[in-house]
């Protein structure tokens, strides 16, 4: 199973000071040497985090696939048609929203992401359709010509006891059929090192996508050692110019 590691809450915390650390670009780059398969970020409407540079630049150096994660707004879908990723997620947005709060109505808006899926395609980039586990929405992802999807794991992620165990056989009962209907099937949303061994033992499933559980405890495997060169620095800095 491949993983994907989204990047966006690098650029959150660099965002919070609108300087120019930490970055994702540099954050990537540990991430392809941790084993990450692809690399995610998710240029949003308001650009809260990622910005079109870090694509860019993501895009010329990362050695793994780049993975856009996209509203189907007119100028992020023309950016994506110029910078060419690998493949594009077609998410929903919403200016209020802390995160991603559910899947793409596919049956709704079904000719306008038919549309851009078109646009995208023609530039030879894979497209993936965020969505919540049902039927009826992968049925409709795969009438307008997605390649594939990423299942919502949300549901899963923030339910407990048997309502848990039910969202789990959800998903794999929707992993199944999006696999015959020649989808490829993805999932995330919520995952993290306490939760996903269950979805990651889902045969159907053949990616999934974390992002925020894996830049939090980056934060805890790597502040020892953070501090320590920190600290280094200074005393050298004292031991230097002592007089």
């Amino acid at each position: 199973m491949k993983l994907g590691v989204n990047l966006d809450h690098i650029a959150t915390i660099r965002e919070m000071r609108k300087t120019v650390e930490p970055d994702p670009v540099q954050a990537a780059i540990l991430a392809e040497l941790g084993g990450a398969d692809c690399i995610t970020v998710h240029l949003r409407e308001d650009r809260r985090h990622i910005k079109e540079r870090d694509v860019k630049l993501l895009k010329e150096t990362i050695k793994v696939p780049l993975n856009l994660e996209m509203s189907i707004l007119e100028d992020i879908v023309e950016f994506a048609l110029n910078i060419k990723p690998y493949e594009a997620t077609l998410v929903p947005e919403r200016r209020e929203e802390i995160t991603t709060e559910g899947g793409l109505n596919v049956i709704r808006s079904k000719e306008i992401i038919h549309n851009v899926i078109k646009k995208l395609k023609e530039k030879d980039i894979k497209v993936n359709l965020f969505i919540d586990p049902e039927e009826k929405q992968i049925e409709a992802s795969r009438d307008i010509g997605a390649d594939g999807i990423e299942i919502h794991t949300g549901r899963y992620a923030n339910a407990g006891g048997e309502e848990k165990a039910k969202e789990l056989e959800n998903i794999k009962r929707c992993a199944t059929f999006a696999e015959k209907m020649g989808l490829e099937v993805h999932a995330g949303h919520g995952l993290t090192y306490l939760n996903v061994q269950p979805v990651a033992s889902i045969r159907e499933i053949v990616e999934l996508h974390i992002g925020h559980s894996i830049i939090s405890r980056s934060i805890y495997t790597g502040l020892k050692e953070a501090v320590r060169e920190m600290k280094d620095l200074i005393n050298e800095a004292r031991i230097l110019h002592r007089y």
